[in-house]
């Protein structure tokens, strides 16, 4: 029970990878707030209002997104972990790609990031601790073809995490990223399974991560453990990207 009395926010919790990590953190005594855009009836299966609890919202919008931060705030005393994990993809060649399918993904998995750590970041700044983890991608490292607007929306996270890290560690706040390969999750169990088994031809140790792993590894970076761990990227991705 490493984060007992600790209050987590955990952006995109209710499926996959973010589903799994509300488990870890809840399971390790914290109290935690999930962020959801749309779908209450999978929310409300997994908030039990005694330590875990949902808030509806816009991540891509500042305003809603600074409304969850305080509404979290005031049900729940305080924030020390927030998890930076909404994310979407829409992916084409650069030369199809519209400027919608551009700025959704930018706003949706990186704007977020802006939107949810900046007032949660003051509010550590007062409290004088806290950690900050953001789920970004090998795609943010390497480059992913048809995928120009997700790899650049993953690299700003990465640069985002190194740059804050510097900015809070003199309040004794962590900042770090997970760099995530292929993982088991809704996303790729909607490629087809010829693109799978090539994808997986590429992966030294021949399959995907699961969600659960991620989440100990998450649990992990935002515990007293991992206090001394700041500004670095944790590549997940089964030597994928060595």
């Amino acid at each position: 029970m490493q984060l007992k009395d600790k209050v987590a926010l955990v952006t995109g919790g209710t499926r996959g990878i973010g589903r799994a990590i509300v488990g870890a953190l809840a399971g390790d005594g914290a109290r935690v707030a999930l962020t959801y855009a749309g779908n209450k009836g999978m929310a409300d299966e997994i908030a039990n209002n005694k330590t875990i609890f949902a808030f509806q919202g816009n991540a891509a919008d500042a305003r809603s997104a600074a409304g969850i931060v305080k509404e979290v705030r005031e049900s729940l005393g305080r924030i020390d972990i927030l998890v930076n994990n909404a994310g979407i993809t829409r992916d084409k060649l650069l030369v199809r790609m519209s400027e919608e399918d551009w700025d959704d993904v930018i706003d949706t998995n990186l704007k977020s990031v802006y939107n949810f750590t900046r007032p949660v970041a003051a509010a550590m700044l007062r409290q004088r601790s806290g950690a900050v983890l953001n789920v970004s991608s090998i795609s943010g490292l390497t480059g992913m073809a048809g995928q120009t607007n997700y790899s650049a929306s993953k690299a700003g996270m990465i640069g985002f995490t190194k740059a804050l890290a510097k900015e809070l560690a003199k309040a004794n706040i962590t900042v770090n990223a997970l760099a995530l390969g292929l993982i088991e999750t809704d996303m790729t169990r909607a490629l087809s399974e010829e693109y799978r088994q090539k994808a997986l031809e590429q992966v030294p140790l021949g399959r995907l991560g699961t969600a659960e792993e991620i989440a100990e590894i998450a649990r992990f970076l935002v515990s007293p453990a991992a206090a001394y761990i700041t500004g670095q990227v944790i590549q997940v991705d089964g030597g994928l990207a060595m």
